[in-house]
């Protein structure tokens, strides 16, 4: 009878403390302060025992302002960030996702080791959670760290969908913690910004104020870097794709830490980099701050005066309030365009020192020197390029002219030519890889390794980004064994960085720190940065592995490792459709077009594109019979790494009046008429140096017609210039002024229509 009652006690003891938790967030432990003048962090025991900790996620279309304007968002449990999800290792996690969007959805759980059919990435490890649908996540806490999650359908993330997820253990610092979302917002629907990457619109650096003209060029003298740039096929430098209209500190640009911190105390920030496609600095306006963890493995304290956190990273830092004033923790997008704060403590403010803008053309030189005609990056002497050593963006910081050389990266800058960089006042301490060291050995166990290599691959002109030059649809999956050791060597050999996520493993960075190299699960490789990892095959099921920039991810730079034999998975019923579903991502097609509305004719081109395929049509209509009209159709391939060469067929029609008999002849001495033509044809598109389009190309009747294009030439900030000649003896040549997102001013002259000037919408 003792037993029995005893047992229903504690069964009731159970439900209560679920019912406790059913609709409410778990709270952590109340930490205690350390003391002001304390030398050594304390910790606090928690001695609850584990338990079921339930959320319900509602999921709902919401409308924000955070750019200055209503715009559409996504919010769970009516905010933005997602709220934040606490539990203490030990504990089962049991997530209710609700969907009340019109469209499907999932959550990924990053960072974390869970069943491979938690891990929420539609038609990868489940199906999507559809319209009006309940979905299930159960698993069990079996790490601890700061980590975070957020929607891993389309776009989703860029508009609201990421949160924190913090982890304690159950010996937790006795200091004031604050978990920290950073995030971005655009007032521009993700998609449509997806869609003007890949059109490579120059709109986004006409806001940022990052347009490399040659007007801008000539002022700065750095035309010679100009002209070289252009030489080797390369657009204009850039830190980063997108122009945001607003940057966010937990859903705020301005976020006042609610804690009443005083003089003497230290604070804990759990910080996460939620944004879609945004680095961003984080420095400290009350002094150093003190680095204890990263992707939710702790690290041995290394004190640094800034640190820059890359797209999906956690780190876990600690600052103290130095008096009994407001400190600004500032936050500062790569691209440094504006920026985002965290105030720590009250009273008077103390503002952190505003990073100045980025020297563009120094970088552009610097890129000039490491880049070969072939569009390969190429190793200068005696530089050491890997674990970030050094930032390749350091030539381009301003504030090392003022304030002294980064002892991150002098050494680095030894043996070689770059001259950029001068000490002045003293050395900044900038957090690198090869400083994170683990408190504990991370050898993994004996084994067999097996070694793979990938390349980072991409090309900014359209906006396709790989591994070894394949995107995740145009390779099958990685079959791996349980129980192996898998090494892997990264080389990024191209101009952007990249935070490379494995989901569900953490792997070891080899930074030379030996059997106490550092735990992680997003690298961050900078352009011409070779890097070695390591993890334990120990999971099953299939994993994703790709860069954490939304829009690289989306256009396919990534990889899927996938275990042997593995059991099938219950959330996936027909895997052949869910992997055709998942390939289609970096399939997608995207659409861009123009119309000159000129005083002369009509002119304009519509096209479809994707990572390989390119499908154009132009256009060219008179007013009057002497001019006629005239379409082209193109349908191609790019089929090399760089995407300068495309092979394509194509059709031409064109009909003028002209009189009788007349016929005109191109420079080989073929005939041809334009009062009535319907050719098919076959040819070759190829960019040359300064980015001019060569093509050839095969008409069905034998004649041939070879041409040179350019069109996107940077005049100045907003005018750009275009050509074209070919051996038909037709040439064009004009000029346009951007004046808005969708419009311009132009002017042309064509030898077929005269002069013309008009309006020239795009989309």
């Amino acid at each position: 009878m003792k037993f029995i009652l005893v047992c229903c006690l504690s069964i009731l003891l159970s439900n209560f403390a679920f019912a406790q938790h059913q609709h409410n967030e778990v709270e952590a432990a109340a930490p205690k302060k350390a003391p002001q003048k304390a030398s050594a962090i304390e910790t606090l025991s928690n001695n609850r025992l584990p338990r079921l900790v339930r959320y319900d996620l509602y999921i709902a279309d919401t409308t924000v302002t955070f750019g200055g304007k209503p715009k559409r968002a996504i919010a769970v449990n009516g905010q933005i960030p997602m709220p934040t999800l606490t539990f203490t290792e030990g504990d089962t996690a049991e997530i209710h996702v609700h969907n009340r969007l019109k469209e499907s959805t999932s959550l990924h759980w990053h960072g974390l080791f869970l069943p491979n059919q938690y891990d929420g990435v539609p038609y990868l490890t489940q199906m999507p959670i559809e319209p009006n649908k309940t979905h299930v996540y159960r698993f069990p806490i079996i790490q601890n760290g700061t980590h975070w999650y957020h929607s891993h359908s389309g776009l989703q993330e860029q508009i609201g969908m990421y949160g924190a997820m913090i982890l304690n253990k159950r010996d937790e610092l006795a200091i004031p913690t604050v978990p920290v979302v950073l995030s971005e917002w655009t007032n521009m629907m993700p998609h449509e910004v997806d869609r003007r990457l890949h059109n490579a619109n120059d709109w986004f650096a006409i806001k940022k104020g990052t347009t490399q003209s040659y007007a801008e060029a000539i002022k700065s003298g750095h035309f010679k870097t100009k002209l070289t740039n252009e030489l080797k096929r390369m657009t204009a430098m850039d830190v980063s794709d997108v122009y945001y209209d607003a940057f966010l500190v937990n859903g705020k640009n301005q976020y006042q830490v609610p804690n009443n911190l005083k003089a003497g105390d230290r604070v804990r920030l759990r910080i996460a980099n939620g944004g879609a496609s945004t680095y961003f600095w984080l420095t400290y306006a009350g002094g150093k701050i003190t680095v204890v963890a990263n992707d939710g493995n702790d690290v041995t304290p290394v004190e640094v005066d800034r640190l820059i956190i890359a797209v999906s990273e956690t780190y876990d830092v600690v600052v103290t309030i130095p008096e009994n004033k407001s400190y600004e923790f500032l936050v500062t997008p790569e691209d440094r365009t504006k920026s985002a704060s965290l105030w720590l403590g009250s009273g008077r403010k103390v503002p952190a020192q505003k990073l100045p803008k980025l020297k563009y053309f120094e970088g552009m030189k610097m890129m000039n020197e490491m880049m070969d005609m072939n569009g390969n990056l190429v190793q200068m002497e005696g530089m050491k390029m890997q674990n970030q050593i050094m930032d390749m963006n350091t030539v381009m910081y301003a504030e090392l002219d003022d304030a002294g050389t980064d002892t991150a990266v002098s050494d680095a800058h030894k043996g070689h030519s770059m001259r950029d960089v001068k000490a002045v006042k003293g050395p900044l301490t900038t957090l690198n890889y090869d400083m994170l060291r683990s408190p504990e050995k991370t050898v993994l166990p004996k084994a067999s390794t097996r070694q793979m290599e990938f390349q980072l691959t991409g090309n900014m002109n359209r906006y396709v980004w790989t591994l070894d030059n394949k995107t995740i649809s145009e390779e099958d999956k990685i079959l791996i064994k349980k129980g192996e050791n898998l090494r892997i060597i990264l080389y990024n050999n191209s101009m952007m960085r990249h935070p490379m996520h494995l989901h569900g493993h953490d792997f070891r960075v080899i930074n030379g720190q030996g059997d106490y190299a550092p735990l992680k699960n997003v690298l961050d490789i900078m352009p011409m940065e070779r890097d070695t990892i390591e993890f334990s095959a120990s999971e099953s099921g299939d994993w994703f592995f790709h860069c954490h920039i939304l829009y690289h991810m989306m256009s396919g730079m990534g990889k899927i490792f996938s275990y042997e034999n593995s059991p099938l998975n219950p959330e996936i019923p027909n895997p052949k459709l869910a992997q055709r579903k998942l390939f289609a991502d970096d399939r997608m097609f995207h659409f861009m077009a123009e119309n000159d509305f000129a005083s002369n004719g009509n002119d304009g081109m519509a096209m479809l594109a994707n990572t390989r395929w390119s499908i154009g049509a132009e256009w060219r209509l008179g007013y009057n019979k002497m001019h006629g009209f005239e379409t082209e159709t193109h349908i191609g391939r790019y089929v090399d790494r760089m995407q300068w060469l495309m092979p394509f067929v194509g059709f031409d029609w064109r009909y003028r009046k002209m009189e009788a008999g007349e016929q005109e002849s191109n420079i080989f001495g073929q005939k041809s008429t334009k009062d009535k033509r319907s050719m098919f044809s076959v040819g070759l598109a190829y960019t040359l140096p300064m980015l001019v389009i060569a093509q050839a190309e095969v008409y069905h009747d034998g004649n041939v017609r070879l041409q040179l294009m350019r069109e996107d030439i940077p005049v100045s900030k907003r005018l750009r210039a275009s050509f074209m000649v070919n051996s038909d003896k037709e040439f064009m040549g004009g000029l346009k002024f951007i004046a808005t997102k969708y419009m311009g001013i132009s002017a042309h002259y064509d030898s077929d229509m005269g002069f013309g000037a008009g309006l020239t919408l795009n989309y």
